[in-house]
């Protein structure tokens, strides 16, 4: 082979590598050939995306014979729950997302009884500050308002609204959530000195399941196994802590016990506890 047959090649060889590495061409269901972008996967993950949801089972009003209606509390920052902080898609981005489009309905309260429009949602979703500001040449002071965009990392909590109920005609006890709740933290802006949390919305888990069902997170255990945000709910892939169940008073257990942590927590055990063991206390006595 002569020097100009070996440089011929050498640039044929380049371009097609050249063109593979840009684009890749497949097959679709059609049959008909398409070019794609490159992506680091070893084949196209759609099951995820196309599966449908699986509906929850059918009940009746007369087959609940006993239910109990629980808040918990995420804390994103607990190492079973950094998946709520993924930092590709945070789920806050998710729900900010699909309520500002309009495919999700976003209240003021647990109850879902005042529904928020989405100009307040984009209010909560921006922090106002007002900077004072002197020019240098006349020395005149002006104020500026600055917008900051709500950072994901400042939401490192979740709050859910959920049932537990008795079926008798499956005779279990069971539990779905309801209602979900980003929190977020508030601060003096002088002294920067922590002031309250409040949820910036709270939203039908019941109706977000579909559009949830289309949003992966991240899968500690296996990367060729997607997984949901409706999987990751539906299935309580979290850890949590209760910080109310139903009562006469409706109170927190941070308002039964204000000053003390551990006996919060301690009552959060027990109520959990209850709950796990009347399915047992049922059928034993």
């Amino acid at each position: 082979m002569n020097k100009m047959s070996s440089l011929t090649l050498a640039v044929a060889l380049l371009c097609s590598y050249t063109a593979i590495t840009q684009n890749e061409t497949f097959i679709n269901e059609s049959g008909q050939s398409v070019e794609r972008a490159p992506h680091p996967q070893l084949v196209e993950k759609s099951i995820l995306t196309t599966r449908p949801i699986l509906d929850y089972e059918p009940l009746r009003e007369a087959d609940i014979t006993w239910e109990k209606h629980i808040w918990r509390e995420i804390d994103t920052r607990e190492k079973l729950n950094l998946g709520f902080r993924y930092p590709k898609e945070p789920l806050i981005e998710i729900l900010s997302n699909e309520v500002l489009s309009g495919s999700i309905m976003a209240f003021a309260d647990e109850e879902f009884a005042d529904k928020l429009s989405i100009s307040s949602v984009q209010q909560k979703l921006v922090s106002v500050d007002t900077v004072r500001m002197i020019e240098p040449i006349s020395q005149i002071e002006t104020t500026k308002v600055i917008r900051n965009e709500l950072n994901p990392e400042d939401i490192i909590k979740y709050r859910i609204r959920e049932i537990w109920y008795f079926d008798k005609e499956t005779s279990r006890v069971n539990s779905r959530i309801v209602g979900i709740a980003p929190v977020r933290e508030y601060y003096d802006d002088n002294t920067g000195a922590f002031k309250y949390e409040a949820p910036l919305f709270w939203i039908s888990f019941k109706q977000a399941r579909e559009a949830l069902s289309g949003y992966t997170t991240f899968n500690p255990k296996n990367d060729a196994s997607l997984l949901s945000w409706q999987d990751v709910l539906d299935l309580r892939m979290f850890s949590s802590y209760v910080y109310k169940e139903s009562n006469v008073h409706d109170a927190r257990l941070i308002d039964l016990y204000p000053e003390d942590g551990i006996a919060r927590l301690m009552e959060g055990d027990r109520i959990e506890s209850e709950l796990y063991n009347w399915e047992h206390d049922l059928w034993t006595y």
